[in-house]
Parts: structure tokens; sequence; C-alpha cells
């Protein structure tokens, strides 16, 4: 990567500032910080990033909030958005230059499921952070079902074996369970038709003809936007869903629901958000990427931040800025839960977990083919893809909107300036994780064989064997 001091005035002032800030003082800067500091030649200096009011949108309002970005030159404003929707069409139509957005939605817009254009990640934004929340009255005909469940401190993880019995109760009234998710191609959507679907409960196929995916369906599932799903909850118009922080606390914390189950027992440190753009942007703004994925970096490696003892050290700071009406808008204490490494199932049952987001370790932003893997299969799996593809498809289209080069030249240059070790970058990797068994039904995933993996769930959609080895 060549190095290259920034032509902009911005990024002039920023140099020059830390540079005398550190001439004048001695300390308090890192030299890294100033005088080895590898500025770019910015194509755009000035910038708009779109997110959604969830604590995951941490890594972008953190690099705005702590300076790491104005330390690569840029100016960047941080824009809420209404919906998923909203914010995709916004970084397609360049209304934003890129934005926190749900792991599939790059993916399906690639692949021309909704809307149609090719967009890419470099950047994965964090993993886990999504929990699954049912109503106390479906709560309370759960622990009629399975007594074991009836204590202030049940066994976790739970599964959906206890609501079977209350799926069918409703149907044989005519009626459907109905619960909430946040978008078709969101996490969220797949982690609660698995979480179903691993009890034997049907969540629904989508058809060419049926974009609401709901043919055979058991449980009606429908889309919510994550800040309206407590008062939908409280209304009674559902009577669960799955969602991100921190709106499965703000139902216990206001004594509406009970969370279940997180995704990190569904599926153990999945990928949850991811920074996306349109590769027509990336293409127009190479270098302008790149600072920004070492700066969403940094944003990362700082919230994952630990001390001696292996406490986080900046969550609750964290917590404080999100909790800002402009970002996040929730009440500090109920953000400062999940963020803090705990979580709250009931007011009874508080429990440490210390992975519930994570933004750093486990190589977690390093945008992992295997990831858009599975999320390729769960589409295929319910039906968003209508048809039976080879398995060098998936592998082909993970390649098309996971870019781990514009990550590696990102972070070879933090570790350049001293931000970034080689230990915290995976080196000599092929962009597939290890196969794991890390779900809730124990089922193992191998990213290099989707076709195998695909066809080894009871419910969905199974293609032919001989499709996984074209």
């Amino acid at each position: 990567m060549t190095r290259f001091v920034s032509t902009n005035r911005f990024s002039r002032r920023v140099f020059a500032a830390l540079t005398v800030l550190v001439a004048l003082t001695g300390f308090g800067v890192r030299p890294s910080a100033a005088a080895d500091k590898i500025l770019l030649n910015l194509e755009k200096d000035q910038l708009k990033f779109g997110f959604i009011k969830l604590t995951d949108c941490a890594p972008i309002v953190i690099a705005k909030e702590k300076g790491f970005f104005e330390e690569e030159g840029l100016q960047v404003e941080v824009i809420a958005q209404p919906n998923w929707k909203t914010l995709l069409d916004n970084v397609i139509s360049g209304n934003l230059d890129g934005a926190h957005m749900l792991s599939g939605q790059p993916i399906a817009a690639t692949i021309g499921f909704g809307t149609k254009a090719h967009v890419i990640t470099a950047f994965t934004m964090d993993l886990n952070g999504n929990g699954i929340t049912v109503s106390n009255a479906i709560w309370e005909a759960m622990q009629e079902n399975d007594p074991s469940l009836a204590t202030p401190t049940p066994k976790h993880p739970i599964t959906a074996k206890a609501l079977k019995p209350i799926v069918a109760d409703y149907i044989a009234e005519g009626k459907k369970l109905q619960m909430g998710m946040v978008f078709p191609v969101s996490t969220h959507n797949y982690e609660i038709r698995y979480w179903l679907a691993a009890a034997g409960i049907h969540p629904g196929m989508y058809t060419k003809s049926d974009i609401g995916g709901r043919t055979d369906a058991e449980v009606e599932l429908s889309v919510t936007p994550p800040p309206m799903m407590p008062a939908t909850l409280e209304a009674g118009n559902i009577q669960g869903y799955c969602v991100g922080e921190p709106w499965n606390q703000q139902a216990v914390a206001k004594g509406i629901g009970v969370p279940v189950t997180t995704n990190y027992d569904v599926y153990k440190n999945k990928s949850e958000k991811v920074f996306g753009v349109t590769k027509k942007w990336a293409d127009e703004n190479p270098n302008t990427h790149i600072a920004v994925i070492k700066a969403l970096i940094r944003a990362g490696k700082w919230l994952d931040q630990t001390d001696e003892n292996g406490n986080l050290v900046n969550r609750e700071e964290a917590a404080r800025i999100l909790s800002r009406p402009n970002y996040v808008g929730a009440d500090y204490n109920v953000i400062k839960n999940s963020m803090t490494g705990f979580f709250y199932f009931q007011k009874t049952d508080k429990r440490a977990m210390p992975d519930f987001n994570v933004f750093f370790k486990y190589y977690c932003t390093y945008p992992w083919y295997s990831d858009g893997v599975w999320f390729l299969t769960q589409m295929r799996r319910w039906g968003q893809i209508t048809e039976p593809k080879p398995a060098s498809w998936y592998h082909q289209v993970a390649k098309d909107v996971y870019k781990p080069d514009i990550y590696l030249e990102a972070a070879r240059l933090l570790i350049k300036e001293g931000f970034l070790t080689e230990e915290e970058i995976p080196s000599g990797t092929d962009g597939y994780k290890p196969v794991t068994s890390d779900f809730i039904d124990g089922l193992p995933y191998d990213g290099k064989k989707p076709i195998e993996y695909l066809n080894s769930h009871k419910i969905g959609n199974k293609d032919d064997a001989s499709l996984a080895s074209q």
C-alpha cells in the first residue's frame, strides 16, 4: 500500500494539529497517531452514514465520537434511519455513503432478492446481540407445558419445545401465533426460524407468489421495526419477537415480556451486522473506503478493550453515548445491561454474558466468506432463493459481496501505525471458519459444504446432492 499524505485541507489540519500536540506535550498522543499516521489521498472526505437504533450500531457511533474517523481525515455525519428498507434504499441511491446493515442485506441486494444492486462489505460490525422474547402470557403457558421453566432461574438454553403445544392450540382455534422480526433478510428472521424449526415448528416458506413467507406456516412471522417491538408486543398484536438490543431488555424493564433465548445460544458467535456500501461507491472511493474501515476497526477494538481481569473497560461510556436521543435513545441502564456483559432474562434472572456483544475479538470484524454462505443457505432453506443452486454459486456470491482484501489493507496500515498487532488479524486464512456445531440443535456447519448443510435440516428446502460437486 502506497503511503500518501492527504492533500485535502481537513486531513492536513488534523495531521498538523496532532503533530503540534506531540511536539508541545511529549505525551498523551502516541507517536503513531501523528508522525507515523498514514493519511490516504481521500477521494471524498465528507460522508453520511446511516444506522438503525440498535446497540450494535456502536462501531459507527464510537468511530465518530472518539475521533477515529476524524484522525483518518474524515468528517462523518451519522444519521438514524426509520427502517432497514429505507436505509438500504438510501445507500443504493447515494443519499448515504454507507451504513450499518443487516448481514443479509448486501447478499440479498446483490442476488436480486428485493432491491437489486451490487452491495459489498469489507467489515463485520459485531457478533451475537439478539434475543427472542415472548409475552408474559406465552411464557406462563410455556411454564405450564414444561414445569422446569417455572423457576426464577430456569436452565438455559431454552428451546421452543414448550411452545409447540401452544402453537397447536392456536391452530385448533383457527388462529396462528404471531411473532415479529425486523426484516425478511435479517439475521433475526433466520434465527427465529431456526429456533422454531429446531423444535419441529414450521415457520413458513417463501415462494414466488408468497413474498411474506407464510406458506405452510404454523407460526406467522411479520416485520416490525426494532424500536416498535415492545409496544407492538404490549398491544397484543404479536406474541413474541426476535430483535437486537436494547429492545429485549426493554421488555423486561417494562414487565411486558420474557426473553427466552439469545442468538448466542441459537448460533454461537454468528455475525450480526456489517458495514455496507455499493460496489460503485467502493470503486470510486477506494482510499476513502480503506480509511473508513481503519476507523471502524479501531472502534471495535476500543469497544472490546478489557483490563487485566478481563473486565470491559469502555462499555459504560459507550452505553452513555448510545443512550443519547440522536443515537439509540433508550435508557442508559437498559442499554448498559447487555453492553457491559450481562443479560436479564427476567428481573429474577440476571446472567453474566460477556460475549453477548462482541465487536472485535474472535477476529469478528473480518469479513468471512463462510458467514455469507450461511446466510445464503438460509435464504435457500426458506425459499427466498427459489431455485436450486450449485455449491460453486454459494461460494462465488460470498466472494462477490465479502471483501477481505480491503479489510486486510486497512488492518495492515493500522499495524504499521501501531494500533493493531499481527496477532489481531487472521493470517493465512482462505476466508472460511472451521466447522462448528455451536447451534441450538447441534447440527454441524461447514461453510465449504453448503448443499450438505442445507440438506441436514428436517424442515425447509432440500436440493439434489449432486449440486455439492458443481
